[in-house]
């Protein structure tokens, strides 16, 4: 009896600590947020330098005429041309009339020479047989323009200048400008620079945080340069200059616009359009969308809050504009009116990720009609596809399914298909269907991460040429 009664007093505090650590457990369980350690999708969250880790531009000089190397390559006499962001007509298609291949070998598209590069995002401009290419030579610490001949690829010559930059996704972002006269490029760090097309030689450079109090945008420069009837036309977004104009021989300063609103520079890029028969220059900056007089006067302008915008404005009929941005921004549909005191510009839609067309890199193109893009990261189901949209109503007509996703890599149209490059450089072909998703041929092109232009990030092979009977 006594032995029993011991045992009894050993299980009850046995089993009062077995009770507390079960009500201990439950209400550590309850107290649980799986998201805790999870961080929303924010600008300068994704593994760029931020804050006080970049460097300040305007505490370092840089010598923008730099040093230029002649090689022994030389010009082709290859034909075609691709002058600038987004192709001669500034809508991502090309024209020449070259017949593709509708189908590509098991082996792929046929490599005719591929170059060595720095890290970077920077797509190339061709014009009379050399290809420009704008690099950061990391060994270096340079920014440098490179030219290279369209036949064989080899260097025809380089000019670079020492800058401190450290990675943020890379390192060269822009396409340069290139016409008979002049090229001109925007560095990575803000950094304007005009030299001769046919020699490299420098004419002039502008350091726009420096001199007109630009603010570096989060994943450094996106913004392209665009060189229209021998003037440049750049969006410093600074405190007295939302946009401007310099003459490619002199350097000298035609007109600048204020910015009263304070918008800032984005990583969008300037578009001329001709809207009601006057010519405009289009510009979505942080803050706003903007027209622009050829003589710098503000036809119009409209607020938009996205904090991050990439993709350029896109004309549609009716004299609309779509804009689109990622980060929760989704796309803005702008009518521009003609009226007595000038013009005017009204919302005609706003839609977010999930509702309508957006975009995070890429601008969309408009063919046939209608818009074909790439939806960003927070599309919902329609994440990273390539997708196919009615401008009119804002409906989705087709998309390439959850079995085709693109991550946020670039696309371009030629001889009537799509050639989509997806984040880890392997490229699609696909008919311009109206109607569907309609693949043609798939091949890995390019090693590396992050192929957001014709690019990988950290490969080192990362320009070529592909034989024309595959895909230019």
């Amino acid at each position: 009896m006594k032995q029993k009664r011991n045992s009894v007093l050993v299980a009850v505090p046995i089993l009062i600590l077995c009770g507390w650590g079960a009500v201990f457990l439950l209400s550590r369980w309850f107290a649980y947020d799986p998201a805790r350690n999870l961080a929303l999708s924010l600008p300068g969250m994704d593994g760029g330098p931020a804050g006080s880790d970049r460097v300040v531009t305007n505490e370092v000089q840089v010598n923008l005429a730099g040093k230029l190397e002649k090689f022994d390559g030389v010009p082709s006499n290859l034909p075609g041309s691709w002058p600038r962001f987004r192709g001669a007509d500034f809508d991502n298609i090309c024209k020449a009339g070259v017949k593709l291949a509708d189908r590509w070998p098991e082996s792929g598209p046929k490599v005719l020479w591929s170059v060595t590069l720095g890290e970077g995002h920077a797509a190339p401009t061709v014009l009379n047989g050399c290809v420009y290419l704008f690099d950061y030579d990391e060994a270096k610490r340079a920014d440098a323009l490179r030219c290279f001949s369209l036949a064989d690829g080899k260097e025809i010559w380089r000019r670079s200048y020492t800058l401190p930059a450290k990675r943020n996704h890379g390192l060269s972002r822009t396409i340069p400008a290139v016409t008979e006269d002049c090229i001109v490029t925007i560095g990575p760090r803000c950094h304007v620079s005009c030299v001769e097309t046919a020699t490299g030689n420098f004419r002039w450079g502008i350091d726009l945080q420096k001199e007109y109090g630009t603010t570096e945008p989060l994943w450094f420069t996106g913004q392209c340069p665009l060189i229209d009837n021998g003037l440049a036309i750049l969006a410093p977004g600074g405190p007295d200059a939302l946009m401007m104009a310099v003459d490619c021989k002199t350097g000298a300063v035609v007109w600048k616009m204020p910015n009263p609103k304070g918008w800032k520079m984005s990583h969008s890029s300037i578009l001329p359009l001709t809207l009601h028969g006057e010519k405009m220059y289009v510009y979505a900056a942080v803050g706003g969308m903007t027209g622009v007089s050829p003589d710098g006067k503000v036809l119009w302008d409209i607020p938009w809050s996205a904090s991050v915008v990439a993709p350029s404005p896109v004309p549609v009929a009716g004299n609309k504009i779509f804009i689109t941005a990622g980060y929760g921004a989704g796309s803005l549909m702008v009518q521009i009116d003609k009226t007595a005191d000038g013009f005017s510009a009204k919302e005609i839609s706003r839609t977010g990720p999930q509702d309508g067309l957006a975009c995070e890199q890429q601008t969309p193109i408009l063919f046939d009609g209608l818009l074909y893009g790439i939806m960003p990261k927070d599309g919902g189901a329609l994440k990273q596809q390539f997708v196919c949209y009615d401008p009119a109503g804002g409906q989705p007509v087709w998309s390439s399914g959850k079995t085709n996703r693109f991550g946020l890599g670039p696309f371009f149209m030629a001889d009537g298909k799509f050639f989509i490059l997806d984040d880890d450089g392997t490229l699609t072909m696909l008919a311009a269907s109206r109607t569907g998703y309609e693949p043609l041929a798939q091949h890995k092109v390019l090693e590396g991460q992050d192929a957001w232009a014709d690019r990988a990030g950290r490969n080192p092979y990362a320009a070529a040429r592909f034989d024309p009977d595959g895909v230019s």
